[in-house]
């Protein structure tokens, strides 16, 4: 990650089931967002092979690229896992539970994705928290939450008395 360089507010968590829509989805996302790379069932060779596009374009619109599962040269952090001794770069997780956002918070993680917010085609027939539930979980974190599941603008903006830091989306940076 780049020095002194914000925590982005909204964020694009890649998928496979996006396709050709992931090349459209990169170029919507304003400058300074932040992008998760999460192909993780793809072959090696062909994973960091997508990985070096996906960082191209990054690198060429600023956004700030974090890798989940094995790690991949050249991310600006790694989403999953917390911060290791000495470890440059952003550390995200996910949490879904009060228990793993006790765990991030040990693992000093920077930000945390909360989620699912709302139902998702991610997650077909999983149940989703909902406002409530989804602002019982987060109330009085230090920790920087991000909200995931079902997200766009407009549910963003209804989740800001909650104080989000951001949100992150699949398919409304790919429509």
């Amino acid at each position: 990650m780049r020095p002194r360089q914000p925590l982005p507010r909204l964020w694009l968590m890649t998928d496979p089931r996006m396709g050709e829509a992931l090349w459209t989805a990169l170029e919507r996302l304003p400058r300074g967002a932040g992008v998760v790379f999460r192909h993780y069932l793809l072959p090696p060779a062909e994973r960091a092979e997508l990985f070096a596009r996906v960082r191209r374009v990054a690198r060429r619109r600023r956004l700030v690229l974090l890798v989940a599962g094995a790690p991949l040269r050249g991310a600006d952090g790694r989403h999953g896992g917390g911060r290791r001794v000495g470890a440059r770069g952003l550390t995200t997780r996910a949490v879904h539970h009060r228990r793993d956002l006790v765990a991030a918070r040990r693992a000093r993680v920077d930000a945390v994705f909360a989620s699912p917010v709302f139902a998702t085609r991610s997650h077909p027939g999983a149940p989703a928290l909902g406002r409530v539930r989804f602002g019982l979980l987060i109330r009085g974190e230090e920790v920087p939450v991000i909200a995931l599941g079902g997200m766009n603008a407009r549910r963003a903006k209804s989740l800001a008395p909650l104080r989000i830091h951001g949100w992150a989306a699949i398919d409304a940076w790919a429509r």
